[in-house]
């Protein structure tokens, strides 16, 4: 393998490495959408058992609002662009189940595309092995 080459191989495994990465980042913030979704499912849930139980309000910096939900059975949901949509319970589950399925189909492309980046990866770590024990041998035949 010429220097050339040995230097397109590390520039190659580089990029796989950050493509890696990104992935990694990306997969760890779906999976983080994903369990906020599933907690604020459950929330909703929760609340339609029990219209009249006190909750904690976030209002900003990890400080909250102790309070009684209304019962007037509607929720505002965040979809995205600045855009907040008042929806009763039953219609905001079904939207936030949407958005799992989504989530769920997002994840497993991220999971594909981190597999495979992973097999890339150690295929050049192979090639880049195998290139270090033949110059290794190159070395020590022309020292014999």
């Amino acid at each position: 393998m010429s220097q050339e080459q040995a230097e397109q191989l590390m520039q190659q495994m580089q990029m796989l490495e950050t493509y890696f990465s990104d992935l990694s980042q990306r997969e760890a913030t779906f999976l983080n959408v994903y369990r906020e979704t599933i907690a604020a499912i459950e929330s909703i849930q929760s609340i339609q058992k029990n219209p009249d139980a006190e909750t904690l309000v976030p209002i900003g910096m990890g400080t909250f609002l102790p309070t009684k939900t209304s019962s007037n059975k509607k929720i505002v949901l965040n979809i995205g662009a600045g855009v907040a949509i008042e929806k009763d319970f039953s219609s905001a589950i079904n939207y936030l189940e949407e958005r799992i399925k989504e989530i769920e189909i997002a994840l497993q492309d991220t999971s594909a595309k981190k597999q495979d980046a992973a097999g890339r990866l150690e295929q050049g770590r192979s090639q880049i092995n195998n290139m270090m024990q033949e110059m290794q041998s190159s070395m020590n035949s022309n020292n014999s």
